[in-house]
């Protein structure tokens, strides 16, 4: 799962491109269709949104529905997501990773 700069979870919509790394002056990678940012895996520069507690709950909430989350598990997640958010400096990312994977186990 990815999550761009622009604020969407990224599920398909995607572009291939070529870009400059450390590894290769012409590597492989994609991009986001909706806005065109380019992720480059290789040297781990890939940005880590830090949204507001609102704007990661509407992130949140799209990540559910598009997962078909029953609503039970919607509101489980939703809670976690928010005592994640609280509780440090976690990126988007990192936040739904953890609540999603506190869901399954």
């Amino acid at each position: 799962m990815i999550i761009c700069e622009c604020g969407e979870v990224i599920d398909g919509g995607t572009f291939r491109d070529y870009i400059k790394t450390s590894a290769n002056p012409s590597t492989p990678t994609i991009g986001h269709e909706k806005c065109g940012c380019i992720f480059n895996f290789i040297d781990e520069k890939m940005t880590r949104k830090y949204s507001s507690k609102r704007e990661l709950k509407s992130i949140a909430m799209r990540f559910a529905e598009k997962n078909n989350f029953e609503s039970g598990n919607i509101e489980r997640f939703m809670i976690q997501v928010d005592k994640l958010k609280s509780s440090g400096n976690l990126s988007d990312n990192q936040i739904l990773h953890k609540a999603f994977n506190h869901i399954l186990g």
